[in-house]
């Protein structure tokens, strides 16, 4: 016993010399690792996968989905941004702020497809039917003012509509 004693001793001695000289050793508690594993991913993860309020997933998917086809024109910026408004119960500046922060989670034009895949999966059971049918019909009206949507927008707009909430927020947005 007195063996071991000693043995736990030394260790413990060793290790607060090591600590003490500015060794890491923060990987030995198993809590600390993962408490800093989480803010790294957060630190350097992607903020659009943070997003948790509904208004501003609609925001951003709406967006992004009539970005898909490339820039967006100046008509269906203001078509976005009054739609932000009538939908969210937004005053024309909160809707525009809204709009801005929308493009820049969508900032990398390369990534767009690949985010917004990930952001409809994560999210699908977030929207209430009212909900969806309602972020279905502002997406086709921001993506497509004049046409049809395309496969790819019609592939993710489907998803959001075929799987909505059964729990949660009930009715639309405002």
């Amino acid at each position: 016993m007195h063996i071991l004693i000693g043995l736990l001793g030394s260790i413990i001695s060793v290790l607060y010399l090591l600590d003490r000289i500015g060794v890491d050793l923060g990987w030995i508690n198993p809590w600390s690792w993962r408490r800093r594993r989480a803010w790294r991913n957060k630190f350097e993860g992607d903020p659009i996968f943070a997003l948790e309020d509904p208004v501003q997933l609609a925001a951003v998917l709406t967006v992004g989905i009539a970005k898909l086809e490339g820039d967006l024109s100046s008509e269906q910026k203001s078509v976005a941004i009054s739609q932000f408004e009538e939908n969210f119960s937004l005053d024309a500046r909160a809707a525009s702020q809204l709009y801005t922060a929308s493009v820049h989670m969508l900032a990398a034009p390369q990534l767009i497809e690949s985010q917004l895949e990930t952001l409809v999966q994560r999210n699908e059971k977030t929207f209430s039917p009212e909900q969806a049918q309602s972020l279905i019909e502002m997406i086709r009206v921001v993506a497509a003012p004049a046409g049809e949507l395309t496969q790819m927008q019609r592939e993710l707009t489907e998803k959001l509509y075929s799987s909505p909430a059964t729990t949660g927020p009930q009715g639309t947005w405002a």
